[in-house]
């Protein structure tokens, strides 16, 4: 069994956080060690203190401040990284990259103490830049790329995404595409069986109109205001748009897209329980990621799995995810004006919705496993370890 060091986040919620808790945990569950190093220390008072404890199997950095897209660490952090890999002697490191200073020292740092070192590069992009917020993340791209290039392995989620690193200098045989990976049996799509009391409680409180839903951060990139242009600009009777997450735009969008009885809209608000979110997909029709910028979403991968019609924009690996008929894919143009199309016709064609569904599912359990991921993962531990 190989002994990790996990450098990654486990706050604030966002789909790097996501992504390390689900990865390491399916590792430790299979008999790997696993040692978790975190920033969760921003007191920086004494700088004679350490976080380091002898028996912890996790380890936390001192920050100076930390966000759910960067994290700049406090000026020690960097000597209790160090003390902290020379105390847990792992056998290779494996950073998350999580968008802070301390990402472009890891590779002399692992150099130093001569253990390898594995990147998972996840920040979301559009390949066609064809927005600022692509643009945005083009050039985080770029400064990253020379840096990628002396870690031993660099993971990434698709083949657009290997694409542009490519582009930018990072050699092809440094890069592995290993994708976002979900548990199908969890996310799995409604049955006959008669309802549990969360989902008898999801049931109540959506009702008996017909549910599209978007899930996920309320912010810029995610472009959820061109979501709600449309709907209510379309014949929704029968319907109603819910939006489940929190994020700096909420109080403004809520305030400016009022529900009413022509354009229903239920604000749920961010959902942190697992049954109910698994309950509140499985009730959704249709569900709906407008985004301007991507990585590989979870959150579509898990409608995906529980047998939900979707539609996406092609940014980032969403298009790739859905290609072949497992989703309807949207150009991150003109996003309303697509919306406009297709939300009336999937809600005249429950049947299209119901294929949809069907071919989601399959696509989940064809490519995008949690099982498949983590064994893939483990291959390649062992490649590098020779």
């Amino acid at each position: 069994m190989v002994h990790i060091a996990w450098l990654g986040k486990k706050s604030p919620f966002c789909g790097n956080v996501s992504y390390g808790l689900t990865t390491t945990q399916a590792l430790k569950e299979q008999g790997h060690q696993i040692n978790f190093i975190h920033f969760d220390n921003p007191t920086d008072s004494d700088p004679s203190q350490t976080s380091l404890l002898a028996n912890d199997p996790d380890v936390s950095l001192p920050y100076l401040i930390k966000s759910q897209v960067y994290t700049i660490p406090s000026p020690r952090a960097q000597r209790e990284l160090r003390e902290s890999l020379d105390r847990l002697k792992p056998d290779i490191v494996h950073a998350s990259l999580t968008l802070s200073p301390l990402d472009f020292r890891l590779p002399d740092l692992c150099q130093q103490i001569d253990v390898p070192l594995v990147a998972t590069f996840h920040p979301p992009f559009d390949s066609k830049i064809r927005t600022l917020a692509a643009s945005t993340q083009q050039l985080t791209y770029q400064l990253y790329a020379p840096s990628l290039s002396r870690f031993e392995k660099v993971i990434v989620f698709s083949e657009k995404q290997a694409e542009v690193l490519i582009k930018l200098g990072v050699k092809e045989n440094r890069i592995a595409i290993i994708p976002n990976g979900i548990d199908p049996e969890l996310w799995s799509p409604k049955t006959k069986q008669p309802l549990n009391d969360i989902q008898l409680k999801v049931r109540k409180k959506l009702g008996e109109k017909r549910t599209f839903l978007y899930m996920g951060r309320i912010a810029a990139e995610k472009n959820v205001e061109a979501l709600l242009r449309a709907w209510q600009s379309i014949n929704t009777t029968g319907c109603q748009l819910v939006i489940v997450g929190d994020g700096p735009l909420r109080p403004t969008l809520e305030n400016n897209f009022l529900s009413t009885e022509d354009s229903p809209i239920l604000w749920w608000g961010y959902e942190s329980n697992l049954e109910t979110k698994v309950a509140l997909l499985q009730a959704t029709e249709v569900f709906i990621l407008p985004s301007l910028v991507e990585g590989l979403s979870l959150a579509l991968l898990e409608a995906m799995s529980t047998g939900t019609a979707c539609i996406a924009t092609d940014a980032g690996a969403d298009g790739e995810v859905l290609k072949a008929g497992a989703g309807i894919v949207m150009s991150t143009e003109n996003v309303t004006s697509q919306l406009k199309t297709l939300l009336p016709v999937l809600k005249e064609h429950p049947l299209l919705i119901s294929e949809l569904g069907n071919n989601a599912r399959s696509r989940i359990i064809e490519k995008y496993t949690l099982k498949e991921n983590i064994n893939t993962l483990k291959d390649l531990y062992q490649k590098i370890l020779k």
